[in-house]
């Protein structure tokens, strides 16, 4: 896909590693190229496993593009929340691989998708804006929500508290628990399971499941743009 984003194609599984050599920061050119390893996940009607690089998931925005502020942290802001959204509807399962440390949008992004095996370790977990002095953005608010346990949501998004990945099975943020060099066999040996699905039973029965929160996802967006603009003193 480009420098940030690799994609693989066997037998109906599409895998899709984000590697920025850092913390896979969602900046821009990630979102791009995220969105174009999507696209073709489309075209080959695949199952889509989203992997991070050694360690991480993703922390987050990219922090440069956000001090300096403007329509491109705006653009920024917005394109991760729209791409949550996406993984959200994607017609086609995505099984989520964490291999580490995953952090506000990487959080958001991670809990959009089907499926989350993470890796035993010493890493974090977790929603932070509260704890930097952000406001959570109502369309990320609407995704933890739906996914995470009652308790855990509220001490997340009001305490930006972190968890442990034992704690996070608790929590909802994860499903699955394995060694990390088991990891990606895991998610693709599922994600092959996963293809035998009926895709038109699956894509119809997402969207009476999931119909509520697609509503409430996009309102939030909507409402995400006004606050951000003010925020950004646009």
């Amino acid at each position: 896909m480009g420098a940030l984003v690799t994609y693989q194609l066997n037998d109906s599984v599409a895998t899709i590693t984000m590697d920025d050599g850092k913390v896979n920061a969602m900046s821009l050119d990630m979102q791009a190229e995220l969105s174009a390893a999507l696209d073709q996940a489309i075209e080959d009607k695949a199952v889509v496993v989203l992997a991070g690089r050694k360690g991480i998931f993703s922390g987050g925005f990219d922090l440069k593009t956000l001090k300096e502020g403007g329509e491109k942290a705006l653009q920024m802001l917005i394109g991760g929340f729209e791409l949550s959204e996406r993984i959200l509807k994607f017609p086609r399962p995505v099984i989520m691989a964490n291999p580490g440390h995953c952090v506000a949008m990487g959080v958001f992004i991670m809990l959009s998708g089907d499926y989350r095996i993470g890796v035993c370790g010493d890493y974090k977990m977790g929603a932070n804006e509260v704890a930097i002095g952000l406001v959570v953005p109502e369309s990320a608010i609407e995704i933890c929500r739906d996914q995470l346990n009652p308790a855990c949501f509220n001490r997340s998004m009001l305490t930006s508290e972190f968890f442990t990945p034992q704690d996070a099975l608790q929590a909802g943020l994860l499903d699955q628990l394995v060694n990390k060099d088991e990891l990606l066999n895991k998610a693709q040996q599922l994600a092959s399971e996963y293809t035998k699905l009926d895709n038109n039973a699956y894509q119809a029965t997402k969207k009476l499941v999931r119909g509520g929160l697609y509503k409430r996802v996009r309102a939030g967006i909507e409402n995400d743009k006004v606050f951000l603009k003010d925020f950004l003193n646009l």
